[in-house]
This record gives structure tokens, C-alpha cells and sequence, in this order.
């Protein structure tokens, strides 16, 4: 038998090239117009597009928004999370997570800093899919923290609130992004990877030469 190759579709494989440049310029214009700077004729002018062709990949401002942010999930994700996962369970996880997190806030992100955190601030007062987008996306990622936090506390690397000690290296965060942008500072990220290299070093050097936590007080906070 003769194996037979499939068929690709080339107006298929041209649709989605065109769509994801579209979503790429949205990333730009909203990191620093933020989302409701996002206009269908907008993009249409800076691409070279007619507003009609536009429309054929997406049915409204919100649909561009949506698929916008999903767009910038998938480079947080790329940045913030995947280059953590290589790190043991616990106490390295979360130093690296926060660390690639810093990276992306200070080297990754386009003009205008990470759009969750902008968007955060533009959808606060909001109902709708696109502030749902949002806030669900954020809660993953305090979620993720919490997570790493408490498998460190039972596992006896750190000796502090877990729920506590993850909000406060997300404030890190959401402070280096702020001086970032409002103000230029140079040297936000050095300042923020200092801060939260002095939080977990506090959090963990109480636990040096104590074996870790009893299994009660372990267990209390285990997932």
C-alpha cells in the first residue's frame, strides 16, 4: 500500500497566518492603548487590510478582544510559567517561577508592560467576558503561586503563610510593573528581584536545621 499524504489547505493555512498577525498587532496596540484601544478599522490601516477582510476572522470589537487576550495567555504562559516547570516541586518551583515572572514583567512584555495587569486595571469596574478573561487569568496565576507555596510548606522549606506569602510576591510583581511604566525606572526589575529573593530567604531560613514542620502542621495546608 501506498501511504498517502494529506492535503493541506492553503487558504486555511493563509487564514490562520493572517489571523495571528492580526492578534499580534492587538497585543501591541492594547499593551499600550489598552483593550478598548483595539478598533476593527484600526487594525485593518496598520496591516494593510480592508475592513471587510478583517471581519471574515472575527464578528466584533469583543471577539478581537477575546481572542487578544488569549493570545497574550499563551506568551505569559511561554514566558512566566513554562520555564519553571523544570524545577522540583515546592520551594525551587515558586523562586523560579517569580523569577521568570519578573523577567517577563521587565524584558518580555511589549510597550506598555504585561496587559493582564493593565487590562486588570482598564476592566476592574466591568461585567463581561472580556473582565471574566481577566480575572480568571490572574487567579491562575496567584492560584499557580498558592500552589507552589503550600507544597513548600508542608514539604518544610519555608515556614510562612502560604495563601500570605504568594500575594505578597505577586504585589512584587504587580510593583515592578507600575515603576516599569509609569516611571521608567532602570532599575525596577533588579529592585524587584531583590525584594523577592530578601521574602523568600525569610521565609525559608527560620526551617534551616529544623527538619521541617510536624506532619500536623504539615498536613494542614497540603492541596
Amino acid at each position: 500500500m501506498v501511504e498517502t499524504q494529506p492535503r493541506i489547505d492553503g487558504r486555511r493555512v493563509r487564514g490562520d497566518a493572517t489571523r495571528r498577525a492580526i492578534v499580534r498587532r492587538a497585543m501591541q496596540v492594547a499593551g499600550t492603548e489598552g483593550l478598548e484601544g483595539i478598533s476593527l478599522a484600526r487594525l485593518a490601516a496598520d496591516l494593510g487590510m480592508s475592513k471587510s477582510g478583517l471581519f471574515a476572522h472575527f464578528d466584533s470589537k469583543e471577539d478581537l478582544q477575546l481572542a487578544t487576550l488569549r493570545g497574550a495567555r499563551r506568551f505569559f504562559t511561554r514566558h512566566a510559567v513554562e520555564p519553571a516547570q523544570a524545577e522540583p516541586e515546592g520551594l525551587p518551583r515558586l523562586r523560579a517561577l517569580v523569577d521568570a515572572w519578573l523577567t517577563y514583567l521587565g524584558e518580555e512584555a511589549d510597550a506598555g508592560g504585561c496587559l493582564f495587569i493593565e487590562g486588570a486595571a482598564e476592566y476592574n469596574g466591568r461585567s463581561g467576558p472580556v473582565r471574566d478573561m481577566i480575572a480568571d487569568t490572574m487567579s491562575g496565576w496567584l492560584g499557580l503561586l498558592s500552589h507552589e507555596a503550600r507544597l513548600a510548606y508542608a514539604k518544610g522549606e519555608i515556614d510562612a503563610d502560604p495563601e500570605r506569602l504568594a500575594w505578597e510576591l505577586h504585589a512584587f510583581g504587580l510593583a515592578l510593573n507600575w515603576d516599569r511604566q509609569l516611571y521608567g525606572n532602570a532599575s525596577a526589575l533588579e529592585r524587584a528581584r531583590a525584594a523577592t529573593a530578601d521574602r523568600l530567604r525569610r521565609a525559608s531560613a527560620s526551617m534551616k536545621g529544623f527538619g521541617g514542620h510536624s506532619h500536623q502542621k504539615a498536613s494542614a495546608v497540603t492541596p
